[in-house]
């Protein structure tokens, strides 16, 4: 009864490694946030791939309680507020250029299915939807699978989200006030076709300063993490945007949360929003007909190995946490849970001390000790009918009636053979099924 259990465990777990595909179904999900409301108020974006790590960092902010406090990371925690070319490189096209046209994605030339105006955010001013993307776009490392589109012109990439959007983790062509429900030309529309989503803002106008004129730029997120930000009509110089009532940025930022003790009379923890990098352009070379191409660079987050983290020549400071199984430098999103387990004192460990290599003596004697314990496949091939006539009958007394046949004993034996060479091996698994072969040629 125990091999026939070792056996059917085998044949399932074969059969569940082949089941691994899975068909996404393009999907759009749009609810409405105002970028005004109540601090103490936070919802959690859900994309549809999240992992363990998300759902344990969800888990922790809607547990604790307190505000959000938006402030840069002090000065001893390589505080980032312009672009030191860490995590990005970026290059602006003027409007005689050739690549300038090649950017901008002309939403008009597609079929209007592939299209969608956004009618809230078309019809209000300073309102914010979620949007569902259909696949991983890499940010700062971080894969992302939903998005928040603001009236505002900027993309908000964080999972919490609270009344600070504009403060970071943004993608902001053109952050300002402008208001869509002024006009009815006003549009926000939206496109994505697998590996491209593409926002524009069609001819917005500032809020009180409709008179100057409409704005149309977009922003585009390629699969590959490349932003592209394309400007059709700027009729205002962007530093003549007045920023009283809104803020005013061009550019790119990621923050970490992490959470602090409110106070040292209270076990309460305070939710700190730590803008750890910021990309800052020159806001001059925003003009009609021109665009901006930001190209990611590789990051810790990418490798997956300790040997990668250490060793590879792409990125810098890396280090390798066995416990969370991840490479970093400490400086991301996942900040806090780096903290938590207590990776900085880890991540200066070797490879070695997480598989360590045994001696050769030691690999020597466990060798023989195998041997020993192992018939050897030479004998069990040559004395396979009194070998395995001996070993069933400890277990199988009753079912040797049924054996009547020296060719079955050798069928079997034959059987035990290989998956005793299985075995061995190590190679029982679903990606090399060496017995299930064996098995199908019984029958």
């Amino acid at each position: 009864m125990g091999f026939c259990a070792f056996l059917l465990i085998c044949l399932s777990q074969a059969e569940l490694g082949r089941v691994w595909a899975q068909e996404y179904k393009d999907a759009y999900r749009e609810t409405a946030l105002r970028t005004d409301g109540n601090t103490a108020s936070f919802q959690r974006t859900r994309g549809d791939r999240q992992n363990q790590e998300k759902h344990r960092e969800a888990r922790n902010v809607q547990a604790d309680g307190g505000g959000v406090d938006i402030s840069p990371l002090p000065d001893n925690m390589t505080r980032v507020v312009e672009d030191s070319h860490k995590y990005y490189i970026w290059e602006s096209f003027g409007p005689t250029e050739r690549k300038t046209e090649c950017l901008w994605v002309d939403l008009n030339n597609l079929h209007k299915s592939q299209v969608r105006i956004h009618n809230i955010l078309s019809n209000t001013h300073r309102q914010a939807a979620r949007v569902a993307l259909s696949f991983d776009f890499p940010f700062y490392g971080h894969n992302v699978r939903q998005i928040i589109v603001a009236t505002g012109g900027f993309l908000f990439m964080g999972e919490i989200t609270h009344r600070m959007l504009t403060a970071t983790q943004y993608v902001a062509p053109l952050m300002a006030n402008f208001d869509p429900s002024f006009s009815k030309n006003s549009t926000v529309r939206y496109m994505d076709n697998g590996t491209l989503f593409v926002v524009q803002w069609d001819m917005v106008r500032l809020k009180d300063r409709e008179n100057e004129g409409a704005f149309t730029f977009q922003a585009a997120l390629h699969s590959n993490g490349t932003i592209i930000f394309n400007y059709r009509e700027i009729p205002v110089p962007v530093e003549k945007i007045n920023s009283t009532e809104h803020p005013v940025k061009v550019g790119l930022s990621d923050a970490f949360m992490a959470f602090l003790p409110a106070s040292q009379l209270s076990d309460a923890k305070q939710r700190t929003i730590y803008e750890y990098h910021r990309v800052e352009i020159d806001t001059t070379k925003i003009v009609s007909g021109s665009a901006f191409e930001f190209t990611p660079l590789p990051t810790c987050l990418q490798h997956t190995s300790c040997e990668l983290c250490f060793t590879s020549n792409l990125t810098t400071d890396c280090g390798w946490c066995n416990t969370l199984q991840r490479c970093s430098d400490g400086i991301d999103r996942h900040r806090q849970e780096w903290l938590e387990y207590n990776c900085p004192e880890e991540s200066k460990g070797k490879c070695e001390d997480y598989n360590p290599v045994l001696p050769e003596a030691t690999m020597s004697s466990f060798n023989n000790l195998s041997l020993e314990l192992t018939p050897s496949l030479a004998d069990l091939e040559e004395h396979s009918v009194t070998r395995v006539k001996a070993l069933l009958s400890l277990d199988c007394r009753d079912h040797n009636a049924t054996l009547k046949s020296d060719r079955m004993w050798r069928i079997l034996a034959w059987f035990l053979k290989g998956l005793l060479e299985c075995i061995k091996n190590a190679v029982c698994a679903p990606h090399k099924p060496c017995w299930k072969m064996k098995v199908a040629l019984l029958f």
